[in-house]
C-alpha cells in the first residue's frame, strides 16, 4: 500500500459508537483513517457482558469492515488494523503496519476501552485480575501505542493525541455499580488515563505534539442500547457524532493548540461552538447533570491549582 499523501488518523475502538463517529468525521475532514478494534466483520460473537453474574456473547452491530466502507464513501482511504487492547503484541503489530503502509501518523484517537465483566460489578465481587484487565486496556494499551507512534509523529513535526476519557475519572458515582453507577476498575483506570494528556503536553508540546482529553458525556451508542439498560443506563444520551465533531475540530482548527493538556467537555463544547448543526445540545437528564457538576468541579480545582502556582 502506497504511503499516504493526506494526513493520517489512527482510531481505536472504531467498529462502532464513538470510535466509528470519530473515524468518519476525520475522513470527512481530509484524513486517511486507520481503524482498530476486535470485530472485523458483522455478526462476530464474543463476550461483552459487563458483569460476572451472566454471560452475553450476542453479536453487537458494527465492525471494522463496515466502518472502513463508510470511511471510503467519504473519499478517504481506510486501513483496517484488527487488535485487542489486552494483547500488546497485536497492538504493536497494528502500529508497525500503519507506519509501514502509510509512513506517517498525524492524529491518534484513543477511544477503545475494556469490554467485559467487572465493569458493572461491585468491588468486593470483582476479582483483582479483572481490575488489572481494565488498567491494561484503558491505560497501558494507549501508553504502548503512544510510545510506538509518537516518535514518527514528532519526526514529521508534530500532531495530535486525543484521549476519549470519562467523567468517571474525576466524579464519584451516586449509585453502586449495577444500579446506575460503575465498577471501581473502570473509574480507577479512567482516572489514571485522565492524567496522560497533561504529561504529554508538558513534555512534547514544544516538539509539536498536542494532547487533549475529550470527555464525551453520556452518549447513545449501539452497546448502550444493547447492554446497559439493565444497569440503569438508558439510550437517551447524545449522538456519537457530537464527539466526532469535537475530535475533528481538534485535529484541524488553528485554535485547538490552546486546549492542549486540558479536558474538553464534548457535549457543551460542541453545542457552544455549533459543531453539529441541528443538535439541540445536552439534555438535562441525570447523566448530563452529573457530568456538568463534575466538569464544574474540575474547573474549580484547576483554577485553585493555577492560583497556588501563580
Amino acid at each position: 500500500m502506497a504511503a499516504s499523501e493526506r494526513p493520517v488518523a489512527f482510531v481505536t475502538g472504531a467498529s462502532r459508537g464513538i470510535g466509528k463517529a470519530c473515524a468518519l468525521w476525520l475522513a470527512s475532514a481530509g484524513f486517511d483513517v486507520a481503524i482498530s478494534a476486535r470485530s472485523v466483520h458483522e455478526g462476530e460473537a464474543r463476550e461483552h457482558s459487563s458483569t460476572l453474574a451472566k454471560s452475553n456473547s450476542k453479536p453487537l452491530p458494527g465492525s471494522l469492515a463496515t466502518t472502513a466502507r463508510a470511511v471510503e464513501e467519504r473519499g478517504a482511504r481506510a486501513l483496517m488494523l484488527p487488535a485487542d487492547l489486552l494483547d500488546r503484541a497485536s497492538l504493536a503489530a497494528a502500529a508497525r503496519t500503519l507506519l509501514t503502509s502509510w509512513g506517517r501518523v498525524d492524529v491518534v484517537v484513543h477511544n477503545g476501552r475494556y469490554i467485559g465483566p467487572g465493569h458493572m460489578d461491585r468491588f468486593l465481587d470483582t476479582p483483582l485480575e479483572l481490575i488489572e484487565k481494565q488498567i491494561e486496556a484503558n491505560l497501558m494499551a494507549p501508553l504502548l501505542l503512544n510510545q510506538l507512534l509518537l516518535p514518527a509523529m514528532i519526526a514529521r513535526g508534530g500532531g495530535s493525541v486525543v484521549d476519549i476519557t470519562s467523567a468517571s475519572a474525576y466524579a464519584d458515582p451516586t449509585q453502586p455499580a449495577g444500579k446506575g453507577g460503575w465498577g471501581l476498575g473502570y473509574g480507577a483506570s479512567k482516572g489514571a488515563f485522565q492524567r496522560v494528556a497533561a504529561f504529554l503536553h508538558v513534555e512534547l508540546f514544544e516538539q509539536g505534539v498536542r494532547a487533549y482529553n475529550v470527555q464525551p458525556g453520556f452518549v447513545a451508542t449501539e452497546r448502550i442500547a444493547a447492554d446497559m439498560g439493565e444497569f440503569g443506563f438508558q439510550s437517551d444520551g447524545a449522538p456519537p457524532d457530537v464527539v466526532g465533531a469535537v475530535v475533528a475540530w481538534l485535529a484541524t482548527s488553528s485554535e485547538a493548540s490552546a486546549y492542549s493538556g486540558r479536558t474538553i467537555e464534548a457535549q457543551f463544547f460542541c453545542h457552544e461552538r455549533g459543531l453539529l448543526p441541528g443538535w439541540p445540545g445536552p439534555r438535562p437528564n441525570r447523566h448530563a447533570l452529573a457530568y456538568e457538576r463534575a466538569g464544574a468541579e474540575l474547573e474549580r480545582l484547576e483554577r485553585e491549582l493555577a492560583e497556588r502556582s501563580a
